[in-house]
């Protein structure tokens, strides 16, 4: 394996991840799965609550080496794990000017609070909120959502090479939803003249692109746009890892970065991403959630492989 730094990351402090055995990875799987029991598989959109709560599933990748074990075939909608793709595609595409429309500070408040966008003045706090999301949503080009998301899923799959789908039924119980929280986030973004489109074109753009969907090999590719330097601008990838870092996890982020210290991004389909500057990424699926909306499973499991194997990106380096 070369040697490279990202950070204070290189790529052979990846080392113990690949040289990590299946039996230990497996015995983790299995405690996942227990302090999973803990907690609930959401039921208020349809299309999740028919998720199993013993599901787990996770890959790991470092340079093409890497391990798996779980449900790994299931194909899961990515909700907001898609949030950093969203972004890492608009700076690509467009540059800077993303920033104009969606700030980078953390929040204290749930991924879809009307109160702290109403305090910040319609200023979507960042980009892993609701909020930021269908505000960048509505930046993408495209005459209506179905293009907007049609673009978006062409563009990832070309770039990352993996295979996204837009899950048709878990989207028609997306919209059976009331939504009233993200209506009313809608709403006041286009009002204060923070949206790219109307607030319905804005809103069924952000519910499509949540519901684009692919196994735990598309995340890992997905993952890959963040870390590969080829992949990707540099600086538009430091950017997407540090939101994911300090924000990525809602109001868990701080308590994340100091236990586990990883860039990472949830979803409420029970997704966990971790992307690891110096090369690796982990995808991990376990759909029972804790009350903020994070797995459980997923960040036992990575808090398990950043203890045990030292990932960390804020550990001193010798």
């Amino acid at each position: 394996m070369t040697t490279s730094r990202r950070g204070n990351q290189s790529v052979t402090d990846l080392q113990n991840l690949v040289n990590l055995s299946p039996s230990q990875l497996a015995e983790w799987v299995r405690y996942a799965k227990y302090y999973a029991r803990s907690g609930r598989v959401p039921t208020y959109v349809g299309g999740l609550a028919t998720a199993q709560p013993d599901w787990f599933g996770i890959k790991i990748s470092v340079e093409g080496q890497g391990h798996q074990a779980g449900e790994t075939h299931l194909t899961v909608p990515l909700m907001s794990v898609i949030k950093p793709f969203l972004l890492f595609h608009l700076l690509e595409v467009d540059g800077e000017d993303v920033f104009k429309w969606v700030g980078i500070q953390p929040s204290e408040q749930p991924f879809n609070s009307i109160t702290q966008l109403e305090e910040d003045e319609a200023f979507p706090r960042n980009p892993m909120l609701n909020s930021g999301a269908i505000a960048m949503a509505s930046m993408l080009s495209g005459a209506n959502g179905d293009l907007r998301c049609e673009r978006l899923r062409q563009w990832l799959n070309r770039r990352a090479g993996c295979q996204l789908v837009l899950d048709e039924s878990m989207l028609a119980t997306v919209r059976s939803l009331p939504n009233e929280q993200n209506r009313a986030i809608a709403s006041t973004l286009a009002e204060a003249g923070r949206l790219g489109c109307d607030a319905a074109g804005a809103l069924d753009t952000y519910e499509q692109i949540c519901c684009l969907s692919g196994r735990l090999d598309d995340v890992v590719a997905l993952g890959r746009l963040l870390v590969v330097p080829k992949l990707g601008v540099a600086e538009h990838q430091r950017k997407v890892l540090a939101l994911m870092l300090t924000c990525g996890l809602y109001e868990e982020s701080g308590p994340a970065a100091v236990q586990i210290g990883l860039p990472m991004k949830s979803g409420v389909s029970g997704l966990v991403l971790a992307a690891l500057p110096a090369g690796g990424v982990i995808a991990c699926y376990s759909p029972p959630l804790n009350g903020i909306g994070n797995s459980i499973g997923g960040l036992f499991m990575m808090t398990q492989l950043s203890r045990h194997l030292k990932l960390s990106l804020l550990s001193p380096k010798l």
